[in-house]
């Protein structure tokens, strides 16, 4: 069985909120780190690009 890749998501802000979508799960603040330019969701593992990073972090 193949699971779809998680999603990814650019974004113009350094602080985010992840709640997964309807029916997702608790709605989680994530903090992308300034050097690295991107975050996972703990829960969905959606990640979040800042759009500073839109071009070298792979999707």
């Amino acid at each position: 069985m193949t699971l779809p890749a998680p999603e990814t998501k650019i974004v113009d802000k350094h602080r985010i909120a992840c709640d997964g979508g309807v029916g997702g799960h608790p709605r989680v603040w994530l903090q992308i780190d300034a050097n690295q330019g991107w975050v996972e969701c703990p829960y969905c593992d959606c990640k979040y690009v800042h759009s500073d990073f839109a071009d070298s972090v792979e999707p």
